[in-house]
Parts: structure tokens; C-alpha cells; sequence
């Protein structure tokens, strides 16, 4: 089952999503392949840090932040990338590294990549290393609003 504080959220919202539970995978790449998702639809989520503030940085499994892009999508130089001490904490209920890129639900704005609003869906990880959450990627920027930049590589 999804991360509780994602499915009671999504549940509220009357959105509708499939969970796919897979063998334990790290990589995002890992994911896609096994769950069976394309590595384009894969959203892996990376944490940053912008003005002293943490937030998400949302995009395709197969692609990696360039942080000068990312900088200028966030209008800040001060923008770096969260180690894993800084932000593992701030997500209970969730293993390290598998945060849905929920950020509303943390209180952190999150950025998209511009490639994730080419496809009709979004997974990404539901709070495990072994469960992906899949549904409208219409339905995900309505709910979480994000910013959206070219700044995956």
C-alpha cells in the first residue's frame, strides 16, 4: 500500500490510481524495468535545496538534473543538491529515497521537468523501494501545482 499520507490524499481527492508492486529495485531505471513501466513515464524524484529551503525536482527516470538549468526554472543561484541526512526525516513512513514527489504534501514546492507533461502518466515510487503509483499525469499537476523547466539532461 501506498505511503498513508499519499493514498488518504489521493483517496480524498477521488483520484483514481493503480498500484504495482515489484521486486525491490533502487535505481530508478531498475524501477521502470521492474514494474514495466517505460523509463519515459518513470518520474524519479531528487531532492534540492533552494534558497536554505528543501524541494523536489521531478523527472524521467532515464535523465539527470543539470543544475544551472534548474537554477534559472527556480529564478535562484542558490539552489544545490540535498544530501540524504538533510531530507530524511522530512518524509515518515517513507524509506529513503522512495518519496512520492508529492511535495505539497511536505510543504516544498516541486519541479517538474518539462518531458513528464509530454506522456498521458506519471509512476513514480509510493513510499517503498517496492511499490510504484501510477495515474493521470493531468490529475498529478492539478493536485500538486508544480513548476515546470527544461532542466533534465
Amino acid at each position: 500500500m501506498p505511503v498513508k499520507a499519499l493514498k488518504d490524499f489521493l483517496d480524498k481527492e477521488d483520484i483514481k490510481y493503480v498500484c504495482v508492486i515489484h521486486s525491490p529495485a533502487y535505481t530508478a531505471q531498475e524501477i521502470a524495468a521492474s514494474a514495466h513501466i517505460p523509463g519515459r513515464e518513470m518520474a524519479k524524484t531528487v531532492m534540492v535545496k533552494v534558497n536554505g529551503k528543501m524541494a523536489m525536482a521531478v523527472l524521467p527516470a532515464h535523465r539527470r538534473v543539470d543544475l544551472d538549468a534548474l537554477r534559472e526554472a527556480a529564478g535562484t543561484d542558490d539552489l544545490a543538491f540535498a544530501s540524504e541526512r538533510d531530507f530524511k526525516e522530512l518524509f515518515p513512513g517513507c524509506e529513503t529515497g522512495a518519496m512520492p514527489p508529492f511535495g505539497n504534501l511536505y510543504d516544498m514546492d516541486v519541479f517538474v521537468d518539462a518531458p513528464l507533461e509530454e506522456d498521458e502518466t506519471i509512476a513514480f515510487n509510493a513510499g517503498t523501494h517496492a511499490e510504484v503509483v501510477k495515474l493521470a499525469y493531468s490529475d498529478f499537476k492539478r493536485l500538486v501545482k508544480p513548476r515546470i523547466g527544461g532542466f533534465g539532461k
